[in-house]
């Protein structure tokens, strides 16, 4: 199974991949029902988890039910208990919206729920994130995962977000991330996918991001937190929702509206 996962994951597209895998891991969770993992998402338990990565395989990564991966289900558990998101009325820009969240999303009643992407077949609108087709101020949060590896223009799309998003408003945008590198890794000359699998982690990225990318959210305007789940999450949890150590929530806050 480990074997078949990192084949499918390095070399099918991520859409193409999950809309194969949702019914054959349906099947395959029946397997793994058990009681020693949890995913938040849908409160379904396991026995253990599956393997996920593209060249090092991660041992009880993926949730098979809701195909959620660790920084899935602890952006889930912050949402929950650190902001808005469920409990008060909002505009809600979802970029490359994980198949993990999307259903789950477009049921709730609060949000009105927004979906962009250039690629995805589940996304509302057909977007580039370095120029949005959207008004300033629109959007009371958005959310962006692992996409800003992929685009070289990576700032200014941050700047795109601070700018459709509300005074006040908040979002998430998570991206690998090497905390002990102090610079971030990129090279625009590096177009060989294999040099780049080497270099960046994936074949289509174009950077590793290191400690520095909370300076490039700055540079676009934001307010970045970084929320460590560790500090309060206790090492029984942390197994148990599957979650990494390394995996840390970006949060970015828009300034509120001054007077002039």
């Amino acid at each position: 199974m480990q074997k078949i996962i990192q084949l499918v994951t390095r070399f099918i597209p991520r859409e193409t991949m999950q809309r194969l895998a949702h019914f054959f891991l349906r099947i395959v969770s029946l397997f793994y029902r058990g009681k020693q993992y949890e995913d938040p998402i849908n409160g379904i338990t396991y026995r253990k988890l599956l393997p996920y990565g593209r060249i090092n395989a991660r041992q009880n990564a993926l949730a098979p039910d809701s195909m959620s991966l660790e920084r899935h289900r602890g952006i889930w558990l912050f949402l929950k208990n650190h902001t808005n998101f469920f409990t008060e009325q909002i505009r809600f820009l979802h970029v490359a919206p994980e198949y993990c969240f999307l259903r789950l999303f477009k049921k709730q009643k609060n949000l009105n729920y927004i979906t962009g992407d250039l690629s995805s077949p589940w996304a509302d609108v057909k977007m580039d994130i370095r120029e949005m087709p959207f008004k300033n101020n629109e959007f009371d949060a958005a959310m962006c995962n692992h996409v800003f590896e992929h685009v070289w223009e990576d700032v200014q799309s941050m700047k795109e977000f601070y700018r459709v998003l509300k005074p006040g408003g908040w979002a998430i945008f998570q991206v690998p991330i090497r905390w002990n590198t102090p610079k971030t890794i990129e090279d625009n000359t590096i177009t060989d996918p294999v040099e780049k699998e080497k270099r960046f982690g994936q074949r289509d990225h174009v950077r590793y991001y290191g400690a520095d990318y909370t300076d490039r959210l700055q540079e676009a305007g934001f307010k970045v937190n970084v929320v460590d789940l560790t500090e309060e999450l206790s090492e029984v949890q942390l197994k148990r929702y599957g979650l990494l150590s390394s995996e840390k929530i970006i949060f970015c806050q828009k300034g509120e509206k001054t007077a002039n």
